[in-house]
């Protein structure tokens, strides 16, 4: 059963999955609209267990198990729900795995972490197709003017998904939010080794938005594995297996 942790002012409930065990403890940072028993995480979950190893793993608020609405989500709450389950929860430096949205929010929480709570900062950081800055770069460039102009209207487009029967509600609040955590365009430092794994048949995070994050990563041991025949999710299970090792090579 998960745990239940409270974050912000609004006391929203957030679920936890925490597996005890030795050595760096695996923090797992879900994608958009995906949640801690996706496919993925289920898989690090059976080798942490068959490993003997620390594993953690949490819904952002309106995803999953956590209380909230999807709609009230932002970069900011969701980075605010991450930070909160890693203080309460971590007690030495971990390895982050950040798949898609949770690459950002790893990366954001690495930045952070390093400047307010270095004795939790990652030793390493494992990224499948990450969706760094995905509002601005992966969103609102890649909308149409009309569309732009809806959204700011109304405050919500309804995104049709390839993962689910219902859309994604991309609200005009998201954006916004979103411009406040923006990472390329600069350095940007985690203090650990980075290791990217990318799909070159993704059709939501282009290939070629991993390699642009790769030279935003200039201080780093960065290592970056293209997938050719690679979706999205990445969850086939020749996928699990290159995640698995990537996660046990960091670790």
């Amino acid at each position: 059963m998960p745990q239940s942790v409270t974050v912000g002012q609004d006391a929203r409930p957030i679920a936890v999955l925490s597996r005890e065990g030795k050595g760096p403890p695996v923090v797992w940072l879900g994608g958009f609209k995906s949640d801690m028993r996706a496919t993925k995480a289920t898989a690090i979950d059976e080798w942490a267990e068959a490993n003997g190893r620390a594993f953690l793993r949490f819904d952002y608020s309106g995803h999953g198990e956590s209380g909230g609405a999807f709609e009230d989500g932002t970069i900011s709450r969701w980075l605010e729900d991450a930070l909160t389950v890693i203080e309460r929860f971590v007690k030495e430096r971990p390895i982050f795995v950040g798949s898609s949205m949770g690459g950002w929010v790893s990366l954001l929480a690495a930045r952070h972490l390093m400047e307010t709570r270095p004795d939790i900062a990652p030793a390493g950081i494992v990224l499948i197709a990450p969706a760094v800055d995905m509002t601005e770069r992966l969103m609102w460039e890649r909308f149409p003017e009309e569309l732009r102009r809806s959204v700011q209207v109304t405050g919500v487009y309804h995104r049709p998904s390839a993962y689910s029967d219902d859309p994604y509600p991309i609200t005009w609040k998201l954006i916004e939010d979103g411009r406040r955590h923006l990472l390329l365009g600069q350095p940007i430092k985690t203090g650990c080794p980075v290791h990217i794994l990318q799909g070159m048949e993704d059709p939501d995070v282009p290939w070629s938005h991993a390699l642009q994050l790769v030279e935003h990563l200039p201080g780093d041991s960065v290592s970056l594995t293209l997938i050719k025949d690679g979706d999205h999710r990445l969850s086939r299970p020749e996928d699990i297996e290159r995640l698995i090792a990537a996660v046990a090579a960091v670790a």
